[in-house]
């Protein structure tokens, strides 16, 4: 795990762990800046938090850090539901035995990159982008091609005498 990218981003990463411990989630690991040689950085231990709920800022906001927060459900509609309830869409993965189940519940998230038994391996050719606010429209592949492009009809008579269109009219 590499630093934060400023000391101001460090700060709101500390600021949501605090969030997290106050609103009642369960810190199981982590949650303070590294020492030693580390402690000039912007290093914040990986953190991970247990007996969230879905109210909690930790589970609504993107924090953009080391930090973990660990949501159980009863069953999978109710995995969907949990995954789906965010105005972010960017990425999810499903992680099960049970490929079938896999492939279901994959095509009801609602994020624009996913995966399955594996998380953050992406394609130059394939299409990159969220859904909801974590983005508008794809980059990469022919989708990002697209998104930069006007698509225009050409047509071209290569007839050069008269095509008679005129015709049955007087000018």
């Amino acid at each position: 795990m590499g630093p934060i990218i400023s000391p101001l981003h460090r700060e709101r990463v500390e600021t949501y762990i605090a969030t997290g411990i106050e609103e009642g989630a369960k810190l199981l690991c982590g949650g303070e800046r590294l020492g030693g040689p580390l402690a000039a950085g912007n290093f914040i231990a990986p953190t991970i938090f247990g007996g969230s709920t879905p109210n909690m800022r930790i589970v609504k906001e993107e924090i953009f850090g080391p930090v973990l927060v660990i949501q159980t459900f009863e069953d999978e509609a109710e995995a969907i539901a949990i995954a789906n309830d965010t105005v972010y869409g960017l990425a999810g993965a499903v992680f099960t035995g049970d490929i079938a189940k896999a492939h279901r519940v994959i095509r009801k998230l609602r994020a624009g990159i996913t995966w399955i038994n594996t998380y953050h391996p992406t394609y130059n050719e394939a299409p990159w982008g969220g859904y909801k606010q974590s983005g508008i429209g794809r980059e990469l592949g022919t989708y990002g091609y697209d998104a930069y492009t006007e698509v225009k009809q050409i047509n071209v008579n290569l007839d050069v005498a008269p095509s008679g269109w005129f015709a049955d009219r007087q000018v």
